[in-house]
């Protein structure tokens, strides 16, 4: 449904590309009956608000009235608006760019692309309009609760040699993370166990019996002064959704401030005063196009309590 590289898709508005949708070969009634029907997320009436305001777009960059026939085969562009978006009072810094690469420092409660009530505040998108690249696509995520370094590829042409990076196990991640200590526990250690979501649960992952699908190597690089806490260094070999997560709270040391491990405790909407103790410090690898080595590490630092 997306595919802002079509020659004639029109240029993104404020860091958004379009979306697109095309026509199938039959069918009646108007383009808003068409829409309505196709995408029912967005209600009939709003359909017919963006199409008024210019937001609906053809093939040929011409803007779509509602009742404009149904023509098969055509092709749809749309701009994704969202009607109250959280603001962040978060800035992410830029660390590295080239023609072919952006490196972003990311700040906690900021998601990396385009999901649920964020559009405009997410990295993705704020880089777009910050730096002017509509190409600009992410090599890799992290979760919108974690914080530090992101690989964003600049261009199409060569994404294709950045991904194979971490599709290979290319790249040598490390995060730091703060969890509590326990002393009868060896380190460093190895954790591999398979990951599922959890039924009716999907936001969520959980350990179950059978092969492995996910694995981490853990040390430890600082204790607190009580003994209570510790500063875990924590390199995922793979890279399942909240792998690191699930596997400090596996061995009864969840990290501080996580809000789904061991149990679901959601803060109130806008209360960010309990960050994730969760960041990507580093990155390593060698670039497939010079076949240099390059290695980045994030500005920020997680502190003991």
């Amino acid at each position: 449904m997306h595919n802002p590289r079509h020659p004639h898709a029109p240029a993104m508005r404020d860091g958004v590309g379009p979306s697109c949708v095309v026509l199938p070969s039959r069918g009646q009634g108007s383009l808003l009956d068409f829409l309505a029907e196709r995408l029912p997320a967005v209600p009939r009436d709003a359909w017919r608000e963006r199409m008024e305001e210019g937001d609906v777009l053809d093939e040929r960059g011409a803007r779509v009235a509602p009742d404009r026939p149904f023509e098969a085969g055509l092709r749809l562009y749309y701009y994704r608006s969202l009607p109250a978006e959280p603001a962040l009072p978060f800035e992410e810094t830029v660390l590295y760019q080239d023609e072919h690469l952006v490196v972003a420092d990311k700040p906690h409660f900021m998601p990396v692309t385009p999901s649920g009530r964020y559009l405009h505040h997410t990295l993705l998108v704020r880089l777009k309009r910050r730096l002017g690249l509509p190409e600009l696509s992410p090599l890799h995520r992290i979760d919108r609760d974690t914080a530090g370094l992101v690989l964003l590829s600049v261009q199409q042409r060569t994404r294709g040699a950045y991904q194979a990076l971490f599709r290979d196990r290319q790249i040598t991640k490390h995060y730091d993370a703060i969890a509590p200590w326990r002393a009868d526990l060896a380190f460093p250690r190895e954790h591999a166990s398979r990951l599922e979501e959890i039924p009716q649960q999907f936001f969520r992952m959980h350990e179950v019996p059978g092969e492995p699908n996910s694995h981490t190597q853990m040390q430890v690089d600082e204790v607190s002064e009580d003994g209570r806490w510790a500063r875990y260094r924590l390199s995922p070999i793979t890279g399942k959704r909240h792998q690191l997560r699930v596997h400090m709270a596996a061995l009864g040391l969840p990290l501080r401030n996580d809000a789904f491990y061991p149990v679901v405790n959601d803060p109130p909407e806008g209360d960010y005063s309990r960050p994730l103790q969760l960041l990507a410090k580093s990155l390593a690898f060698v670039d497939p196009l010079t076949q240099q080595p390059r290695a980045f590490e994030s500005g920020q630092r997680l502190r003991l309590p």
